[in-house]
């Protein structure tokens, strides 16, 4: 504020004191007067608009519930119902949670425009310091904020916008579902669904990838790493197995693949009770790495670790597949080996644990 009886222009006293501080130190550049909206001025109009806006949050709470419903209710896999050509499913869940996310969106900018403060606030440029007076102001700024905001004294708006964003999060929870693309089966051993189990099975050949042939212990060499599957996933006359497609045949084939490993057999360090699990020196292991599920074939064949592309995790195939280095906390499954009367491998047993990452059902071994 400029005492009075200063008419120097630089601010100073009349008497040479210390200069005078302006209320205004930047003129108004001519800005019109501020016009105030309707909602500030009419109660009224202010309830409306509070309405309005929990009427968009509402909706989204509506979206969030179609959403669940479609995802239980709509067809998908083979026969997959259809809207328009497309996936009904996919539209709707698809539909469903944008609504969901837009209406919020929505009602949060008409929140701002209509109900929060609407005044103008400016403040100077200062230096960037941590002082105890600004950490107080920024304090009492946000104080303010939440006053303007008026969310203490619209209950309506805040209930509503956090029933649609509690609510919101419903669809995350529901389709961790699909994490195990199997969960909605019966947990058979014998059919090889769930989690918890695989195509495996007693007297089951091991077959080579791809092509399906079936693997003798004799055909192979110290030093030999071989990916193979179960002959389940190659059904013929011969051996009976039924026919698998689609969904269900990518399943089995990401549960079932193995490695199979040829070594000295006075290398092996057999697991307390795995004695019998190998055939002269043959050993075998699930190809699926158990720290998130990568395939893992790239083999040392001097230290008999097998490596994994994805993150590194290495296993030792001569000491139950320990690991040795990287992210992974479990070793691989062994698969239990024998051979038939033709001299082929086959699988004595399914694998006693679950193959692959982890997961919050999975008990700790």
């Amino acid at each position: 504020m400029i005492e009075p009886g200063n008419d120097d222009a630089t601010g100073s006293t009349a008497h040479g004191g210390t200069p005078a501080i302006p209320e205004e130190p930047i003129a108004n550049p001519g800005l019109p007067a501020h016009t105030w909206r309707p909602t500030d001025l009419d109660e009224g109009a202010a309830k409306r608009a509070e309405r309005q806006v929990a009427g968009f949050f509402f909706l989204s709470m509506v979206c969030t519930v179609l959403f669940i419903v479609a995802y239980f209710t709509l067809q998908i896999g083979d026969n997959f119902d259809t809207f328009i050509g497309l996936g009904a499913s996919t539209v709707a869940l698809g539909l469903a949670l944008g609504g969901a996310m837009l209406f919020i969106g929505v009602g949060i900018i008409q929140w701002a425009r209509k109900l929060m403060g609407d005044h103008e606030i400016s403040e100077l440029r200062h230096s960037a310091s941590s002082s105890v007076e600004d950490r107080e102001a920024t304090l009492a700024a946000l104080d303010i904020g939440i006053e303007e905001s008026g969310i203490g004294r619209r209950p309506l708006v805040r209930n509503s916008l956090l029933g649609a964003v509690g609510m919101v999060g419903l669809p995350l929870v529901v389709i961790l579902r699909d994490l195990g693309p199997t969960n909605n089966q019966v947990a058979n051993a014998e059919a090889g669904t769930g989690l918890q189990h695989t195509i495996w099975k007693k007297g089951m050949r091991l077959v080579r990838d791809v092509v399906g042939t079936p693997i003798m212990a004799s055909e192979l060499e110290i030093g030999d790493l071989v990916n193979a599957a179960p002959e389940a996933l190659f059904p013929t006359e011969e051996n009976g197995y039924p026919e698998i497609e689609g969904v269900k045949l990518n399943v089995q084939k990401a549960k079932g693949a193995i490695i199979i490993v040829k070594m000295e057999p006075d290398e092996i360090k057999h697991g307390k009770g795995r004695e019998n699990w190998t055939v002269d020196g043959v050993i075998c292991y699930s190809k699926i790495c158990t720290h998130v599920g990568c395939p893992i074939s790239l083999y040392e064949r001097t230290t008999h670790h097998v490596l994994c592309p994805c993150h590194q995790s290495t296993f030792d195939l001569a000491d139950s597949a320990k690991v040795i280095f990287g992210p992974a906390h479990r070793p691989l499954p062994q698969l239990p080996l024998a051979v038939d009367d033709e001299g082929y491998l086959i699988a004595q047993a399914d694998f006693d644990e679950p193959v692959g990452a982890s997961y919050w059902e999975r008990e700790k071994q």
